[in-house]
């Protein structure tokens, strides 16, 4: 590893910066937990946005069994500083959701913080993540049931072993960003804008909405 110079005073003046801002928009840790529990709540309005298209009448019946049953859904969204990339799962016929990314646990100055050093994250879902009016971004991928099994695993398994949040090492593209590695999809630099980063997967895998992982 090279050894980068020592940033660490502009660093905290622009932390303590950042942060000054940040308290103005951010919202607070009840909203936050409020988020959370009407999180299902929010998902009924949204679940299927992205891929609403032709009338019913006009929709080939096999249109679904094609896609598969299953998806994984790549998002980003806007928040007070670069923004938040996460994913949705779940089953194509539950208007539930299950939402998983990485974020610094608490509020300002642990995200102040954890641009200079690791610290504690979340790995659910957080503040705007279920709000249609934050998203920015969006790429929907569908399984079948054998490898949503195995994907869905992965992510929980993914979850429980990411204890820690980092602006530059340990970050919310990195961690979607592994996820879409494991399904075999193409994976852009992962230091980018969470929006940028989204649109760039799609376009790397050409918009594909069907995934099979290899036999194992």
């Amino acid at each position: 590893m090279t050894n980068k110079p020592d940033r660490s005073g502009p660093c905290i003046l622009a932390g303590l910066a950042l942060a000054a801002m940040i308290a103005c928009t951010l919202p607070s840790a009840s909203a936050h937990e409020a988020n959370k529990r009407v999180a299902d709540a929010n998902a009924l309005a949204t679940i299927d946005s992205s891929s609403r298209g032709a009338p019913q009448s006009t929709r080939r019946p096999v249109a679904r069994a094609e896609k598969g049953p299953y998806y994984v859904d790549f998002r980003a969204r806007t928040a007070a500083s670069w923004g938040h990339a996460f994913v949705w799962y779940g089953k194509t016929s539950e208007r539930a959701v299950e939402v998983a990314g990485l974020t610094p646990a608490g509020d300002t100055w642990a995200y102040v913080l954890g641009h200079l050093t690791w610290v504690p994250s979340e790995t659910g879902a957080s503040y705007g993540d279920l709000d249609p009016d934050y998203l920015t971004a969006s790429y929907r991928v569908y399984l079948n049931e054998a490898d949503a099994k195995r994907v869905f695993a992965y992510i929980k398994k993914l979850q429980a072993s990411s204890p820690v949040w980092n602006a530059e090492t340990t970050n919310c593209t990195g961690f979607i960003g592994d996820i879409a590695e494991y399904m075999g999809l193409k994976v852009p630099y992962r230091w980018q804008r969470p929006e940028n980063f989204v649109n760039s997967l799609k376009d790397m895998n050409g918009g594909r909405q069907m995934v099979r992982l290899s036999a194992e």
